[in-house]
């Protein structure tokens, strides 16, 4: 069976892919307009999930996510360049009493030509576009909301997303450390025709664990990061397959620490990827070689120390994941979108756990109301 799985993945690589699906649909970018000034908006954005994982091995654990996400906002348009919004972000999970999470969301967000500023509540989580084995996709579920700084910047041919985000921030003597997060996405364009188009990718994440006014002086302080580069070649095709592609990267991870404690100091890993854009729905062929990687906020099935429930700790420092993922994106109706997919894998250092998956499926819906224009 192993055999038959790395020949598959093998044609699939001759036709190309890339390596995360699109998630556009997903996402809820508020932005200033030169159409928009000195308007109020209400903005209405709901998020239902079901993502089940079928897994038994020592990396990732087994569970299902059942719910769904409201950030109902409003939006005040001060200026064509200027947004601030005000509202909230809810999360209710199905078979567990009263609201989950509940968080206020605020921001400000200067918009000119091609670049952004953002104050507060981030265009963050998925939205950055990491990598999977940097940046888990789960996080839309688990833990959606980034606050703190971030700069965009979008041209033809180069885009940029610089941010960091204050995770816990401490006070005067509290028993905990202050967690601060930041990273750097860049893609550049070397090559765009009417039908062929490669870019250049490099990605950073990097987490910091201190403080120097907490009452915690025996914890070690924390500096850890991940980081990818590589390059990706999209072919434009036809109707029934729009388009093949194939993304590829070299992920890194290096522990800074003062004091090391980690089983790793550093590794690396190989995220390949091919597949092709149909009519039908997205395919692609992913395979991760990792060394001794550990992931800031990957996904665990690619790190190389488990953080799982019952096997916490162990280690293993190869690790060789083969998978072969569908998606189906449709908009239903306006403003209504629908996202199903389907991800099987098999690890090849332990082929007797057989074929394991994680299947999932999506309903977005987002609108925007404008309430009243000031004269």
């Amino acid at each position: 069976m192993k055999k038959n799985l790395l020949f598959a993945f093998i044609i699939l690589l001759s036709f190309a892919a890339k390596a995360q699906f699109n998630n556009d649909a997903i996402f809820n970018r508020i932005r200033p307009a030169d159409s928009l000034d000195k308007e109020l908006h209400f903005n209405f954005y709901n998020f239902n999930y079901v993502r089940n994982y079928e897994y038994s091995n020592k990396f990732h654990d087994g569970y299902t996510l059942y719910g769904t996400q409201l950030e109902p906002q409003l939006v005040y348009y001060a200026n064509p360049n200027l947004a601030i919004t005000a509202g909230a972000y809810l999360r209710k999970d199905f078979g567990n009493e009263g609201i989950y999470d509940a968080q206020p969301l605020f921001s400000l967000k200067y918009h000119k030509k091609d670049l952004t500023l953002i104050f507060g509540s981030l265009e963050g989580n998925i939205q950055h576009n990491y990598i999977e084995p940097i940046y888990n996709f789960e996080r839309k579920i688990t833990t959606p909301i980034e606050y703190g700084t971030q700069l965009l910047v979008e041209k033809e041919k180069f885009r940029l997303d610089s941010w960091i985000a204050w995770q816990k921030m401490i006070y005067r003597g509290d028993a905990a450390k202050e967690e601060i997060v930041g990273g750097l996405i860049t893609e550049t364009d070397v090559l765009k025709t009417e039908n062929w188009k490669l870019t250049i990718p490099v990605q950073f994440l990097a987490y910091h664990q201190g403080g120097q006014i907490d009452v915690l002086k025996d914890i070690p302080l924390t500096t850890l990061f991940n980081g990818a580069a590589g390059f990706k070649l999209h072919k434009k095709i036809g109707y029934r397959i729009k388009e093949v592609f194939t993304d590829n990267y070299l992920a890194v991870y290096k522990d800074f620490s003062p004091t090391k404690v980690r089983a790793y100091q550093g590794g690396f890993g190989l995220w390949l990827n091919a597949g092709m854009e149909t009519k039908w729905g997205s395919l692609v062929a992913s395979y991760w070689k990792g060394n001794k990687f550990i992931t800031i906020k990957g996904m665990p099935l690619y790190q190389s120390v488990s953080e799982t429930l019952y096997d916490e700790g162990f280690t293993q420092s190869s690790r060789n994941i083969l998978a072969l993922r569908y998606v189906y994106q449709k908009q239903l109706i306006p403003n209504l979108y629908l996202d199903v997919r389907f991800e099987p894998h098999v690890d090849l250092d332990n082929s007797d756990t057989n074929l394991q998956f994680n299947h999932s499926l999506f309903l977005t819906y987002k609108e925007s109301f404008r309430l009243f224009k000031r004269k």
